[in-house]
């Protein structure tokens, strides 16, 4: 069989190998024995684990130099530079890491190694950049494109009512990444956590819905004049997260501090990590959902049409895979097979969008995807409303 590499032992990470080892000899790489010790029971003892700090280039050329395809599941922070190791090692990648850089500053260099790499393949970025421009591109005319998504607990537990479905740290990058809009077909940066708004959702109820960066690589790629994405969250977030932000608990600068006698120099967002994320973290079996729904409005023929796709996903009790694990795992390793398989080849960086109007590619990731995470898709056709 053809070799696999996941870099993170992570709730996504494990769950992509876990999904992989029918298919491929799998490896998982990792800095944390503990960790791999759990992914690598997820996938029933059949994959091979490997200790690495995947924050040295070097380290992550090694590790995926006997790779056939490569898959990312690592931490924003150091997403981009395993990016160019995986890259340089010519080695064909599909990552889910929610990187602050810009990974199409990469296309030259992957195109150079003959390397395909797709970028930001999980749910919301991924799933959302690949709808989104699939229905765009079945329009004469694209007006508009809403994205809402969030992952919560099924269970609202005080005092935060939120646990993250991803890395925690990855968490508060959003609650302080300025927001990227297209307003009327200009770039605008508007604050994150701004712009509350309630939604209502069937099964789920009312949400806050908020202002954060996660159109990513739809600013560049897409030529629409309206683009926004929101995070949703039960209500009272915001405020309390805000409360955090502004109070300068999610500074990465050190201040000092009196201990012992003497001053010390500690972060603050280090302080409140070790105190909030363990309230965090999902305990074994607790539930989960993940809401999307993106709205994409043009016109066809002269007729104003609205396209919008829904998912409701929830912790899959048979697995214990929890939703958000699923839902951006199983579409990057869909797409991962694609790669490895010769049927997704285009050199270059790729985020999802860039392939979305090969239809019988959108079609594939649908089908193959499980059913609860199918997306429930209705073409209105009535006016789009602007």
């Amino acid at each position: 069989m053809p070799n696999a590499v996941v870099l993170g032992a992570g709730m996504v990470g494990s769950v992509m190998a876990a999904d992989l080892v029918s298919d491929f000899e799998v490896v998982i790489a990792d800095a944390n024995p503990a960790a791999l010790e759990r992914a690598v029971a997820r996938t029933g003892g059949r994959a091979t684990k490997v200790i690495a700090d995947l924050s040295d280039p070097q380290q992550v050329r090694d590790v995926v130099a006997s790779a056939d395809i490569v898959l990312g599941a690592l931490a924003s922070r150091v997403g981009f530079g395993v990016l160019r190791a995986v890259i340089e090692a010519g080695k064909n990648y599909v990552d889910i890491s929610f990187m602050p850089e810009n990974a199409l500053e990469l296309d030259a260099l992957a195109k150079e190694h003959g390397v395909t790499a797709v970028v930001d393949c999980g749910v919301a970025p991924g799933m959302s950049n690949l709808l989104s421009a699939h229905s765009a591109s079945r329009m004469d005319r694209c007006d508009s494109i809403e994205i809402y998504v969030g992952g919560l607990p099924v269970e609202r537990r005080w005092p935060f009512e939120y646990k993250a479905g991803f890395a925690p740290s990855d968490v508060i990058e959003e609650y302080t990444r300025p927001a990227r809009y297209v307003v009327d077909g200009e770039i605008v940066v508007k604050e994150a956590l701004s712009e509350p708004e309630l939604m209502d959702f069937e099964g789920v109820g009312t949400l806050e819905a908020f202002n954060t960066d996660g159109l990513r690589s739809l600013v560049d790629t897409l030529n629409v004049p309206d683009m926004k994405e929101k995070t949703l969250r039960y209500p009272g977030h915001i405020e309390l997260m805000r409360v955090f932000r502004e109070t300068g608990l999610f500074d990465q600068e050190p201040i000092e501090v009196p201990s012992g006698g003497r001053l010390v120099a500690v972060k603050p967002l280090d302080v409140i990590g070790k105190l909030m994320f363990p309230k965090w973290t999902y305990e074994d079996d607790e539930a989960d959902l993940t809401v999307m729904r993106i709205t994409v409005e043009g016109e066809i023929g002269g007729t104003g049409v609205r396209h919008t796709w829904d998912v409701l996903d929830y912790l899959d009790p048979d697995t214990g895979f929890t939703s958000m694990s699923r839902t951006t795992a199983f579409p990057c390793a869909i797409v991962a097979r694609l790669v490895a398989g010769g049927e997704l080849d285009t050199v270059g960086v790729l985020p999802p969008e860039l392939f979305a109007k090969d239809r019988h590619t959108v079609d594939h990731i649908l089908e193959v995807i499980p059913h609860g995470l199918r997306a429930a898709f209705a073409d209105v056709g009535v006016g789009a409303g602007h």
